[in-house]
């Protein structure tokens, strides 16, 4: 079968389980919509903005993730993403992905594209990976980040000759970046190849925004709109934060959307490790629809887009009532109604 045939099966087979997908976030609200899960904190690069890696880590047992990626299954879970660190990093990534998939879950993965061969690729295609995200931050490499398209265009070119899984190239605004007109280089150069674009918005280290200048609010909306063919156009979030407004929303992170750390426990987002941080083999439905009624403190100005996006099924409905959070201790018995409503 020639790739052009394999790469539509596949997009017509992604697209069919996410419509699945948005069906089942919108007919239940008492299941996760989208899992964080890293395999491995390690990352071969050391970009300064960047808090999510070390140098160090090992990889993940194979046998944990298997547990982990099994339990997110029984949990309901609808999307796995295996970030890092570098996932490409992990030796049997591969067969993490098959295992994903084999639970009819959708699989993607974001990555700094570096160590993807087209061997890899074609391994990654067998294993069934539905998405794949590289973030792109300059034109050329600096002292901020060697995350840039001259460096991984050859990368990207491979990609656009051996994937068949949907590829997104997310082009980066915000304050460490030297040369903010690169962002539209890189947009321009993913639709070149076929690839869908989206920007987003560099935050500090708890998530929170940092505003875009005059000039960059204007490469913002011109990125946005070249993307427009992107799920991501729905984001009217990111044109508040491009601007520096507080967005009113509901925040169901460790709900709808949780983040499975190296260590196995579920915490709210990569930038807010350490809430609730409760191992995911005794994570429950109670925890689930806890932490959908609490409200988070740094939901207005939050740059965390996957988030935002886990979000919009349930904006319209079910207010969060319950308080920041407080120390797991406190919440254990759980009220008999807890999970009610």
């Amino acid at each position: 079968m020639n790739l052009a045939l394999r790469r539509k099966l596949r997009f017509a087979n992604t697209r069919l389980r996410e419509w699945r997908m948005i069906a089942k976030g919108l007919a239940s609200k008492r299941h996760p919509i989208l899992a964080h899960l890293i395999p491995i904190r390690r990352c071969n690069l050391s970009c300064t903005y960047c808090n999510e890696f070390d140098n160090f880590s090992k990889p993940v047992a194979l046998e944990q993730m298997f547990d982990r990626v099994d339990k997110l299954a029984a949990l309901g879970t609808t999307i796995v993403t295996i970030s890092g660190g570098e996932p490409l990093l992990h030796p049997h990534l591969e067969e993490i992905v098959q295992r994903i998939r084999r639970h009819g879950i959708l699989a993607g993965m974001i990555t700094n594209g570096y160590l993807l061969t087209p061997q890899r690729i074609e391994h990654l295609n067998r294993a069934g990976l539905d998405h794949l995200q590289i973030s792109i931050d300059n034109v050329n490499p600096d002292d901020v980040s060697k995350k840039s398209l001259k460096v991984l265009d050859r990368k990207l070119h491979m990609l656009s000759q051996y994937a068949i899984f949907q590829v997104n190239i997310n082009s980066v605004l915000g304050s460490p970046v030297k040369n903010p007109d690169d962002a539209i280089v890189v947009a321009r150069r993913a639709l070149e190849l076929g690839f869908t674009s989206t920007v987003g918005i560099l935050h500090d280290h708890d998530g929170q925004l940092q505003p875009l200048g005059e000039h960059q609010q204007k490469l913002f909306g011109e990125i946005m709109q070249m993307g427009k063919r992107s799920y991501a156009r729905f984001n009217q979030f990111q044109k508040n934060i491009s601007q520096g407004v507080a967005t009113d929303w509901r925040c169901r992170a460790g709900s709808r959307y949780l983040y499975i750390c190296e260590d196995g426990l579920v915490h709210y987002c990569s930038q807010q490790r350490g809430f609730p941080a409760i191992p995911l083999a005794k994570y429950t439905p109670e925890h689930i629809a806890h932490e959908y009624h609490t409200q988070k403190t740094c939901a207005p100005h939050c740059t965390i887009s996957c988030v935002q996006q886990v979000g919009m099924l349930d904006n319209w409905r079910s207010p969060q009532t319950r308080p920041a959070f407080v120390p797991v201790e406190n919440l254990l018995p759980f009220p008999n109604n807890l999970s009610e409503g």
